[in-house]
């Protein structure tokens, strides 16, 4: 990727990341969320199974995605439609995926394409299966919590695979109100580190650090590089933003 490309992205995104993780607890809890609880499930579903299956294909190129496994969601969480052959697997992951904090952790309008590789598909993934889960289960936000830190402690949930990330590069998402599907990027997963063991979040650096696991009773530290095409291959607009 060309470097001044990728400096350009990050100085836009900076500001994007800020309104990500715009929401702290008390702003969680005010009353005056547009999304205090959930929704009824109908509102969180996609009609359209075969739009849900080339939605989740957007998230990576199709040199990998037309090979990959393909879930959808259902009523009892997600099930298999597409079996792949490449080890990739790829969903639309739903609000519940964001930070515990997050004011629009129940927005069922939000939509996340997201392609996990082989490694995340074993290791990263079943922390979205879990949460889902838990939320289809009619779970308040301090449940899903207790349930994920319940679930590692008690080694339900697999240790994090050297090598797992996870492409989300789909200009049809919608990560939430503000940023829309915000810029197509890559997602590195490691156990909880020092984020300048990555040169995350410094001035000039493509890497910025995911706040959505902050706080959150996975042992994980995402990563996030932002790349300057869609998974279709046309260039993201650097003024989106």
């Amino acid at each position: 990727m060309n470097r001044k490309m990728v400096m350009t992205i990050t100085s836009r995104t900076l500001a994007v990341v800020a309104v990500l993780c715009v929401a702290g607890p008390g702003r969680a809890a005010d009353a005056k969320t547009p999304y205090p609880s959930m929704a009824p499930l109908d509102q969180y579903l996609m009609v359209d199974r075969d739009a849900e299956i080339a939605l989740a294909r957007s998230a990576a190129p199709p040199s990998i995605s037309s090979d990959a496994t393909v879930m959808v969601l259902g009523r009892h969480g997600y099930e298999t439609a597409v079996q792949g052959k490449n080890g990739f697997v790829c969903l639309v992951e739903r609000a519940w995926m964001d930070a515990f904090d997050s004011p629009e952790f129940w927005n069922a309008k939000n939509r996340g394409p997201s392609c996990f590789n082989p490694q995340a598909a074993r290791s990263v993934l079943p922390i979205t299966l879990k949460r889902t889960e838990l939320a289809i289960a009619g779970m308040s936000k301090a449940q899903i919590m207790e349930g994920i830190k319940n679930a590692f402690q008690n080694k339900e949930l697999p240790p994090l695979e050297p090598g797992a990330m996870t492409y989300m590069m789909s200009k049809q998402g919608r990560l939430n109100d503000r940023a829309g599907h915000w810029v197509p990027h890559l997602m590195f997963y490691v156990p909880v580190a020092d984020a300048k063991t990555w040169g995350a979040d410094l001035a000039g650096s493509p890497v910025l650090t995911n706040p959505h696991f902050n706080g959150a009773p996975e042992p994980v530290t995402e990563f996030m590089v932002p790349v300057s095409e869609w998974s279709d291959g046309t260039p993201a607009s650097m003024d989106h933003h």
